[in-house]
């Protein structure tokens, strides 16, 4: 399977899945990633600098709890991941504890549901339907639809000040996305980006200044940029000659995580420095920094 399939879709995923699994190692995640090292694509964790590495789910466990897990997102404390789930030949939203156990099932609908995102005070997730964009309560209630139902809006990403929810919207009749902005209720929707390109997967800056996406623009080459929550300050986060997706800010600001050719790296904003944590062969994807800060020494 080509590594580019499971950035931009999970749906091509096959794979026996298996139930979570806790460790009994205390060892500090600053990173949940999906990978299919071992077969089947599964969430594990590990530290900043790629060391630490930890699977949270058993592939020798009952096949009866979860079919594999894609899209992790960590709860604003650190406690919790939400991700997306195929079960019965669709996509789901689920919940686990950090360490891989207590996994319960939030939506089962006829429709693929994934990108699950957090609001700050962990009250609500917004994340896919289809098409669209939802917002329902953490355990799974009170499931509604905030976008406009006329066009193709996914993708959600919602601001750590709780303010705003970044999304993709496609414009009707081309495969141009740009990034938009509304508030949680779905209204004040607006533009952020006229890049005229296809765009995936925004994400904020832990100071809800900025957002980062993956984009196009101008070449075939997917990249990182930058962009002011006012659509301005575009900037390109590094130069590369491969194809980056699937960005996440660290929780101090001074990184972002992306995978690349089926490794995750980091790159130091500013210096523009790129480190690679995990090995390319392993088809490596989906990075979500914990946003909870590591501990002081």
């Amino acid at each position: 399977m080509p590594r580019i399939a499971l950035a931009l879709s999970c749906v091509l995923a096959f794979a026996l899945f298996v139930g979570g699994c806790g460790g009994d190692d205390e060892v500090r995640a600053d990173l949940a990633f999906v990978s299919s090292r071992d077969g089947d694509y599964a969430i594990f964790q590990m530290n900043a600098q790629g060391g630490a590495e930890r699977r949270l789910t058993d592939e020798d466990a009952n096949t009866d709890v979860l079919f594999f897990q894609v899209e992790p997102a960590w709860s604003p404390d650190g406690t919790k991941i939400a991700f997306s789930s195929r079960l019965g030949g669709r996509f789901d939203i689920y919940v686990m504890a950090s360490d891989g156990t207590r996994a319960t099932r939030l939506t089962s609908t006829n429709a693929a549901e994934s990108h699950p995102t957090w609001s700050p005070d962990m009250a609500q997730i917004a994340f896919s339907r289809g098409s669209d964009v939802f917002v329902m309560d953490a355990d799974g209630s009170n499931a509604h639809r905030i976008s406009d139902p006329l066009v193709e809006e996914s993708e959600p990403s919602w601001s750590p000040d709780g303010d705003w929810i970044a999304y993709v919207r496609r414009t009707p009749g081309t495969t141009v996305r740009e990034v938009w902005l509304m508030r949680p209720d779905g209204s004040q929707r607006h533009r952020v980006t006229s890049q005229n390109a296809r765009i995936f997967t925004p994400a904020w800056s832990p100071d809800s200044r900025r957002i980062v996406f993956v984009s196009n623009e101008g070449s075939e080459v997917f990249a990182l940029y930058t962009i002011g929550v006012d659509g301005k300050g575009l900037r390109r986060v590094a130069p590369t000659v491969g194809d980056n997706f699937e960005p996440s800010w660290s929780p101090d600001g001074t990184k972002i995580a992306y995978q690349e050719d089926g490794a995750i790296y980091t790159v130091e904003l500013g210096s523009g420095e790129v480190e690679r944590l995990t090995d390319n062969a392993n088809n490596d994807s989906s990075p979500a920094w914990n946003p909870r800060p590591p501990p002081e020494d």
